[in-house]
């Protein structure tokens, strides 16, 4: 009984445990300065760790998203604004740096590709809709007549499938 108690606790704490978010910044990351510390962690959160690609370096463990995160800590206290800090990354490693890209001519088809797919898709689909609306009733559920040959040839090899001994 006593097992079976300890066990669901475990569980339970384990299950809890697991729900929350992991965070990867360190205690040595941390700023002094609460209201710096807020905007190094919401710019984090943005930034795209360069290994784990669909992490924020925020949430990434990665010795890179540690250096990504001591850098931004370090742009903001020399002063940086957080586009400066943001620019500053992106002139550094790119735009992929970024988790949210900036709508510019390089990432225009970036943005505009699932908009106009759907677009697209929701016109094949009225296009279908119309086009079996425009048939008329029945004929999507009735199969074509036989002519008298392919009608005559049909009972050949349906009486010559019966009788395997007959030829064709």
């Amino acid at each position: 009984m006593r097992s079976r108690a300890l066990a669901a606790a475990v569980l339970a704490t384990s299950l809890m445990l697991g729900a929350m978010p992991a965070r990867a910044v360190l205690p040595d990351e941390i700023m002094s300065d609460p209201a710096k510390e807020a905007r190094a962690r919401e710019l984090s959160k943005e930034l795209r760790c360069m290994v784990c690609q669909n992490q924020s370096i925020d949430d990434s463990e990665a010795p890179l998203a540690r250096d990504l995160r001591l850098l931004v800590r370090e742009r903001i206290s020399a002063g940086d604004s957080d586009r400066q800090v943001i620019d500053f990354l992106v002139a550094r490693y790119g735009e992929f740096v970024l988790l949210k890209p900036r709508l510019n001519e390089h990432t225009l088809m970036l943005w505009l590709t699932p908009p106009l797919a759907l677009l697209l898709g929701g016109f094949a689909l009225w296009r279908l809709g119309r086009r079996k609306a425009n048939l008329p009733a029945g004929a999507a559920d009735s199969s074509p007549e036989l002519t008298p040959d392919e009608a005559s040839r049909l009972e050949r090899l349906l009486a010559a499938e019966s009788a395997p001994d007959k030829p064709l």
